[in-house]
């Protein structure tokens, strides 16, 4: 009886197989692929050199063609104040329902314009470095985060200038400024996730950024920054679902915060309740949450 052998099974010819399969077959990879969440954080890390050096360029570069230069980077939040000022301060009159109005009002329109520009910047992350994006492989989170840092660079020669504004007007420093450090912090990570999530969307819809001046707009005049939310709140009777909004909205939360710190007159009372709690929750909310929302569309970034 004689034995038979089996020949071995041979592979596919390759014009059988889908694009895919062939891909498979030859180890190829999807290019842009989002890595996994741990891989992406580290691939951030190790380009942390990068996000700083880009911020700066971009700080540096933001006013190079402004015959007073950097120096706008000062006079633009404290010619909104003296905007503000004029209207709320002097006709509206509400300087005479706040103590040390001037300080109350800078330090609130330094504080929010870091978040207001973080958010800005954001719509544009990918957009306005879309070159950038189909060009090179890198995370495309160090854009929208190397923005958010832009802004928080702009925000340190901001409360430089607060601080003269403030011993102008009486207030010197003293151990509780540093309060001001762990609010900034943490308004920092609120205000880049924030940052991320509109990047990721604006993305995908360009129109969020047109429509995002008025929402920040909006934003503002219910934030505090122009006048006090205790006082309002003393002086009408509104819905609580309304109270509990104005208390808890985050930006008046960190406004807030650097408010008691830097201002002998805003007291611990002014406060809302459990401040540091909301501050905390606020950060950790958008600042972790945005980061993985704009993490799961990246292979989709400088597409189409």
């Amino acid at each position: 009886m004689s034995s038979q052998t089996t020949a071995p099974p041979t592979a596919p010819p390759a014009d059988s197989l889908s694009l895919g399969e062939l891909a498979a077959r030859h180890g190829l990879t999807v290019s842009g692929a989002r890595p996994p969440l741990g891989t992406y954080i580290a691939q951030l890390w190790s380009r942390r050199h990068f996000i700083t050096a880009f911020a700066t360029a971009r700080l540096t570069a933001q006013y190079s063609q402004a015959k007073l230069g950097q120096v706008w980077q000062l006079m633009t939040p404290l010619l909104n104040a003296t905007v503000y000022f004029f209207i709320f301060g002097i006709l509206m009159d509400t300087a005479k329902h706040v103590p040390d109005f001037v300080p109350f009002l800078v330090t609130g329109v330094f504080v929010w314009t870091f978040t207001a520009n973080s958010i800005t910047a954001g719509t544009r992350a990918i957009s306005g470095n879309i070159g950038l994006v189909r060009a090179l492989h890198f995370p495309r989170a160090a854009l929208p985060i190397g923005l958010a840092l832009q802004q928080l660079q702009q925000l340190m020669f901001s409360m430089g200038a607060l601080a003269v504004i403030l011993m102008c007007f009486g207030e010197f420093p003293k151990p509780s400024w540093l309060l001001a450090v762990p609010a900034l912090a943490l308004q920092a990570a609120f205000s880049t996730g924030l940052a991320m999530a509109v990047a990721r969307l604006a993305a995908r819809t360009p129109d969020i950024a047109q429509l995002t001046p008025f929402l920040l707009r909006t934003w503002m005049y219910v934030s505090g920054v122009m006048w006090s939310i205790p006082v309002v709140l003393k002086r009408m009777e509104l819905p609580e679902a309304v109270v509990l909004a104005l208390q808890c909205n985050p930006v008046a939360v960190y406004i807030d915060l650097v408010r008691f710190a830097l201002i002998d007159s805003y007291t611990k009372a002014q406060l809302p309740p459990h401040v540091w709690a909301l501050a905390l929750g606020w950060a950790v909310l958008f600042g972790v949450g945005g980061f993985v929302y704009f993490w799961k569309a990246e292979e989709q970034y400088g597409r189409g």
